[in-house]
């Protein structure tokens, strides 16, 4: 049976996160490896809207900058939710 979406999406991200986890206990420091994923993503997310050619225009941009603010609110709220906090914040 195929996996869905929300399942490969989990194992990828457990991956992306077990690379960083790899490169910080090689010595990177951490906040290099946290801007790294994000350039890495701003670079993958403009190949998958504009191919290998091109860059986004501003209203492009905004879009991305949005489905990136979409995860961050999902991946905080779950964290409050796991460590009982008020989601609200």
């Amino acid at each position: 049976m195929a996996k869905s979406d929300a399942e490969n999406h989990h194992e990828c991200m457990n991956r992306f996160v077990a690379l960083a986890n790899e490169m910080k206990d090689e010595g990177v420091g951490t906040h290099v490896v946290s801007a790294a994923l994000m350039s890495a993503s701003a670079v993958y997310a403009t190949y998958v809207a504009v191919g290998n050619t091109g860059g986004l225009n501003p209203s492009g941009v905004d879009k991305i900058v949005e489905a990136y603010r979409h995860q961050m609110d999902q991946v905080q709220a779950a964290r409050n939710v796991e460590s009982g906090q008020d989601p609200a914040g």
